[in-house]
């Protein structure tokens, strides 16, 4: 079924990871082999853990992808969860290699502590994506920026501006399908997919030119 569901969204040559016998599961999916991948013990919770892969793309250096999925329960649990990822990070990422961080941190503002905890190993400065109108927030009601996608030192200064269509959006982007136009431009979303019953977060887009 995991298998189905990335060829229909995807396409058959791309690779995935996803974590099985838990609640909530966290995955990455990628263009280019995965060559290890493993779970890593989130402390503040029992029904997921962090996925991460090791990408082999193109060059002499790997990628990092980490999935996470924060708890709602308060800013201080957040913390403690991105303390032990960082932790994990440090212990195991070489530093050679890049590394992403993205998922559902479930934050409140931008300048919660478990932002900062996440700073020891990735990037979290400004400027951040944002939809159409400059709105950053990603939550159901646009009002506090649930989702993000943060990358490392090392790949960080490789960012590339998002390209839609006929649109650049140079930070990258927030897609919210309510209010993005032309939705032609992202067929087959629909106008209806953002309020989606139980939908609670936006699409948080990046993009990444390496060139070594």
């Amino acid at each position: 079924e995991l298998r189905a569901f990335v060829d229909q969204a995807f396409g058959p040559q791309f690779f995935f990871s996803r974590e099985a016998g838990v609640q909530i599961p966290n995955g990455v999916v990628s263009r280019y082999p995965i060559i290890a991948d493993g779970r890593w013990d989130d402390p503040q919770v029992g029904n997921r853990e962090f996925v991460y892969a090791r990408i082999d793309i193109p060059g002499p250096r790997d990628l990092w992808a980490v999935s996470v999925h924060l708890l709602t329960s308060g800013a201080g649990v957040r913390n403690s969860e991105a303390t032990a990822l960082a932790q994990y990070v440090a212990t195991h990422v070489p530093p050679t290699d890049f590394l992403i961080i993205g998922g559902d941190f479930n934050t409140d503002a931008r300048s919660e502590a478990c932002i900062g905890a996440l700073g020891a190993v990735v990037d979290t400065a400004p400027p951040h994506p944002a939809d159409q109108a400059g709105d950053g927030d990603t939550n159901a009601g646009r009002t506090k920026p649930y989702d993000w996608v943060l990358a490392d030192d090392d790949l960080r200064p490789y960012q590339a501006a998002v390209t839609v269509g006929a649109a650049s959006y140079p930070d990258g982007l927030v897609l919210d399908t309510r209010v993005y136009a032309p939705l032609v431009d992202v067929a087959p979303a629909m106008i209806t997919d953002s309020a989606a019953p139980s939908m609670q977060h936006m699409g948080v887009i990046k993009a990444f030119t390496i060139t070594e």
